[in-house]
């Protein structure tokens, strides 16, 4: 394996966590932010306000797009057990 294709996998590995990642994050961030605007609106100034709804957004995305997060995974690892038979 030459530094170029191991520099492939690596950052196609990178690319991969960051597309499963997104769902979850943006969910917490729109969820975040209008808790954020309801807090402002009502003068509700209480840290521990934002975090259930958070929690609960990024489970709700979780479980949303769970079998989508899985399909992609076992295709990225299924290229990546062929692109491992490739190398001896």
């Amino acid at each position: 394996m030459s530094e170029t294709e191991a520099v492939a996998i690596f950052q196609n590995a990178l690319l991969m966590a960051l597309l499963l990642a997104a769902p979850m994050l943006l969910f917490g961030l729109v969820t975040g932010l209008l808790v954020s605007v309801f807090q402002a609106v009502t003068q509700i100034q209480e840290m521990t306000l934002s975090f259930v709804p958070k929690i609960l957004a990024v489970v709700a995305a979780l479980f949303l797009f769970l079998p989508w997060m899985l399909n992609k995974l076992v295709m990225y690892t299924t290229d990546l057990f062929g692109l491992a038979s490739h190398f001896h």
